[in-house]
């Protein structure tokens, strides 16, 4: 690992970064997963909904496990669409891969090639389950 002068944008750089300076590719997973989020909730890390000790990360984690249909954009997850409960399936999956990337420890988080992996797989479900439905 290296220490550079890095341009970061807050609350998209990890932890590590913010308290060392330590830029690694752990770094960019952790982005990644802020940008995941982001993508699925129209939510950004720094909207006022965060602040102090509240992060995009802690609101996650607490708003999770009640279901997708709780953070999910609203013109992506829709009671009423055919495949709701499809999509609101892989909206969680996507959502629980997404809080791996924002693991606390850089060790902790996924290789960004397993992060494709698990991205594809979770495709493959979702176009299998349509085909089923």
């Amino acid at each position: 690992m290296k220490q550079t002068m890095t341009l970061a944008t807050i609350g998209y750089m990890a932890p590590e970064f913010g308290s060392t300076g330590i830029v690694s590719i752990k770094c960019d997973v952790y982005s990644y997963g802020i940008i995941l989020i982001e993508t699925f909730t129209k939510k950004k890390p720094t909207d006022n909904l965060f602040a102090e000790e509240v992060t995009i990360r802690h609101w996650m984690e607490y708003s999770l496990p009640k279901g997708a249909i709780e953070i999910a954009d609203a013109d992506l997850l829709r009671k009423e669409d055919e495949y709701f409960v499809v999509k609101a399936n892989c909206i969680s999956a996507i959502m629980e891969l997404a809080l791996n990337c924002l693991a606390e420890l850089p060790e902790e988080r996924k290789d960004m090639k397993d992060v494709v992996v698990e991205l594809k797989k979770i495709k493959q479900r979702l176009l299998n389950n349509i085909k089923h439905v």
